[in-house]
């Protein structure tokens, strides 16, 4: 334990490394613990275990940890049994909220839609607008907020949308306007579909 002057003992068996290498893993929010891939690098890296000229010893170090109920198994990955899950991260959901409901018909997925819309970021700051926007619903032209925003809308109808950054431009963002990881804020209105 790193200040309290002690070190943890030194794996003796594979799997003790097994367990030694899932719980040295960064903490990540998979619930399914380390990937195999991951747990045998670090076996070669730290203890010199060669899991790619003798991979048989490896593989059934895993499989006796399953077996004996100290690892769990899903798919390919591994985790302690006796260790706590991490909890999955919340993920922000798209949010739609009607601020009228139209009266003509409704937007389906293919249907080629005209929108009068502005877009903001989280600071209030404009990034975008336009009066006479088409696009064809559900075909990937427009960002996942969008698709997923917008079906279901009669034409007439305004929503306020909140597009988080994994359903709008995620990571990369759309420079220079939209930087990485922003969530969106929409008012939009459907003036008709083509």
């Amino acid at each position: 334990m790193a200040g309290s002057g002690k070190s943890l003992p030194v794996p003796k068996t594979l799997l003790d490394k097994i367990i030694f290498a899932i719980r040295a893993q960064p903490p990540n929010s998979n619930p399914n613990g380390a990937s195999r891939a991951s747990i045998v690098k670090y076996l070669h890296s730290e203890f010199g275990v060669d899991a790619k000229s003798k991979p048989a010893p490896v593989k059934n170090a895993f499989k006796k940890g399953v077996e004996k109920g100290k690892l769990i198994q899903t798919g390919q990955s591994f985790r302690v049994a006796e260790d706590p899950i991490p909890e999955a991260p919340k993920v922000a959901k798209l949010k739609v909220e009607d601020l009228k409901v139209g009266d003509g018909a409704t937007a389906e997925e293919g249907d080629t839609v005209v929108m009068k819309y502005e877009g903001k970021l989280d600071d209030g700051t404009r990034f975008d607008s336009s009066s006479n926007f088409e696009f064809t619903l559900g075909a990937g032209e427009v960002i996942k907020g969008w698709d997923q925003g917008i079906t279901g809308m009669k034409v007439g109808g305004k929503r306020k949308l909140f597009v988080p950054s994994h359903l709008g431009y995620g990571k990369r963002g759309a420079a220079p306007e939209i930087p990485p990881n922003a969530d969106l804020h929409f008012t939009v209105k459907l003036k008709e579909i083509r």
